[in-house]
């Protein structure tokens, strides 16, 4: 493999916003995408994935190349050299690859390998975290799948089409994919490809969403006709699908102290055909108060640490701070109490997060079911999902049902 200088210039731009700057690595890399327009779906997919993978082996990268944070642009050269090296890539000529320890670099990597905070590249205080909560051996196998890339699976929008019909117009457009057991909306694709420029995804027959992802809207029960809140929808991949599981029939009140986000969700439900969806902004705890035993079935998606989607947010691990856990837990806890008020009785109740620590899932739970609101729900039933044993992205979920 060759390197190209402009590629290689992209990368360690979009490495400097991302480590310097605080960027999100996803809203980098879209820009920089965006950069050349010569540049082909190889020189996009080196550019993308080598920034990518340079943010999820920071810590390991940084030592080997012997380089602190903040990262001067020499520093960020010199882990670009560690990340080639180890890729087996020539190095060529230029000034910046000047005096690279080749053979040092390969030597130290084996070192550092038998260590799993800096083999699995992760802060101190997430190893120690989930080694108290997983285990060690459980919590060895997680972190290491968590930093495996993760397969593109879609959601067949059955509003528009099966997956068979649809896994046959990919086909015709050199996309392979395969049905996923156990997952009954799902296509994975064989092979990575840019599917949002496909007439399918513009015409609204699929969403992008990781199997993990896909059983939240399956476990919540819904059928046509029922009204259902959707308490942190967010951009709305989960009321999407709980969308065409209730066929457009009925109604669904997607909310978010976001609008922003709820705007993204506007443009994807006209794009999926789904016109059964009432957006509010959670700016008071008026529309919460409003819906009090009014729903059928209430999902929370709480937000969380997103311990569970590492593998596809790989800066997330370099922005959290132990803080954010324990205020997270109070907000996790706090809209459980508040929005598990919407659900009338004989309704039911999903609590689900994309974090794999108990202390946001089963705990959080308990606690609820224990408070004197939580004695109205029965506990049915929970689904934990771990990356190293599925192989998609870490989710908990819990049903209940109230009384």
């Amino acid at each position: 493999m060759r390197l190209h200088r402009n590629l290689c210039f992209a990368v360690i731009d979009g490495l400097t916003d991302i480590f310097n700057e605080g960027q999100y690595a996803d809203k980098v890399i879209q820009q920089l995408l965006k950069r050349d327009k010569r540049w082909g779906s190889r020189d996009r997919a080196f550019v993308a994935e080598t920034t990518y993978d340079i943010v999820r082996w920071k810590r390991l990268y940084a030592e080997i190349a012997e380089v602190k944070e903040p990262f001067n642009r020499d520093n960020l050269w010199r882990m670009f050299a560690v990340w080639a090296t180890l890729k087996g890539i020539r190095l060529p000529d230029w000034k910046y690859f000047e005096n690279t320890p080749t053979r040092k670099i390969k030597g130290r990597f084996d070192e550092l390998s038998k260590i799993r905070k800096f083999r699995e590249s992760i802060p101190d205080w997430i190893d120690a975290i989930g080694i108290e909560e997983l285990g060690e051996k459980k919590w060895t196998l997680e972190i290491a799948a968590q930093n495996q890339q993760a397969d593109v699976i879609l959601r067949v929008n059955t509003l528009k089409t099966t997956k068979e019909n649809l896994q046959n117009i990919l086909f015709d457009q050199n996309i392979e994919t395969e049905f996923i057991k156990g997952y009954p909306s799902a296509l994975k694709l064989k092979e990575r490809s840019n599917v949002f420029v496909t007439d399918a995804f513009k015409n609204g027959m699929f969403e992008v969403q990781d199997a993990s992802s896909q059983l939240v809207a399956d476990i919540l029960d819904v059928k046509p006709g029922m009204k259902v809140v959707d308490t942190c929808a967010g951009a709305g991949g989960k009321t999407l699908h709980i969308a065409s599981l209730m066929e457009n029939k009925g109604q669904i009140v997607a909310m978010d102290i976001y609008e922003s986000k709820l705007k993204k969700l506007k443009v994807r439900a006209r794009r999926n055909g789904v016109h059964n969806i009432d957006l509010k902004v959670i700016d008071s705890t008026k529309p919460i108060k409003k819906l009090y035993n009014k729903a059928d079935r209430v999902l929370i998606d709480a937000p969380c640490s997103g311990l569970g989607v590492l593998r596809r947010n790989p800066d997330a691990k370099w922005k959290l701070e132990p803080e954010f856990l324990d205020q997270i837990r109070g907000v996790q806890k706090d809209i459980f109490q508040q929005y598990s008020k919407m659900v009338k009785s004989g309704g039911k109740l999903v609590y689900a997060t994309c974090s794999v620590l108990p202390s946001e899932n089963e705990n959080q739970v308990k606690t609820f079911l224990t408070s004197e609101s939580g004695k109205e729900f029965n506990f049915v039933k929970d689904r934990k999902v771990l990356a190293h044993e599925s192989g998609y992205d870490g989710f908990y979920m819990a049903l209940l049902e109230k009384k």
